[in-house]
């Protein structure tokens, strides 16, 4: 099956209704919360299934009759994790140009989402996805929709630095994506700068004074 029909097919799943807060729920809840730890522990690669159960206060046997390994846990793990941040963005929808730059600086560079550690997550999941056909597909939707954010978000400048919108959204996210990235591996960028970066170039990209 080809890696899109995966996706629409765990979608489809996902969409189905199902009890709120059922002890399946919560113990995939357990589950995720279990490998983003092992992950900002030891990484990805070196976290077995055995850490991943230990972790959630399960066997490994148990584990496996909510998911059918390691890679499955991360690949739907991931999936929440961009819907749920792409759900944040698209609220920011509704403010001011200038307001959606500040709250996306915000986002990306300051509170729960931006600790290095947690940069370190994001890194390792687009790492794991060089080889995950379903992570693939999960971070392509995720980089899409950003960008398409960017366009509308660009769009609205008042004085646009460049060619046309696509193309400026497309290299505002390359500023968000190589920020984070700095601040992980950069010793002389923090979360400051990359904040302070952040919001500088898109209001240069937008034409914002």
């Amino acid at each position: 099956m080809a890696p899109m029909n995966k996706q629409r097919e765990r979608s489809a799943v996902a969409a189905a209704p199902k009890k709120p807060d059922s002890r399946g729920d919560k113990r995939r809840k357990m589950i995720f919360r279990s490998l983003h730890d092992c992950i900002l522990d030891k990484g990805y690669v070196k976290t077995t299934l055995a850490d991943i159960a230990a972790g959630a206060g399960m066997s490994a046997s148990h584990l496996l009759y909510y998911f059918k390994g390691k890679e499955a846990i991360l690949e739907q793990y991931f999936e929440h994790v961009s819907e749920r941040f792409l759900r944040r963005i698209d609220g920011f929808r509704d403010q001011p140009p200038r307001e959606q730059i500040q709250s996306l600086a915000d986002f990306w560079f300051k509170g729960e989402t931006s600790t290095r550690q947690e940069i370190g997550f994001m890194l390792e999941c687009f790492g794991a996805a060089v080889n995950d056909d379903v992570l693939q597909v999960t971070k392509a939707e995720f980089d899409h929709r950003c960008k398409l954010y960017l366009v509308d978000l660009v769009g609205q400048g008042p004085a646009l630095a460049m060619g046309n919108p696509k193309d400026a959204a497309e290299i505002s996210y390359a500023v968000m994506i190589g920020l984070r990235s700095a601040v992980y591996f950069d010793d002389d960028v923090d979360l400051g700068d990359a904040h302070r970066l952040f919001i500088s170039s898109i209001y240069a990209i937008c034409g914002i004074q």
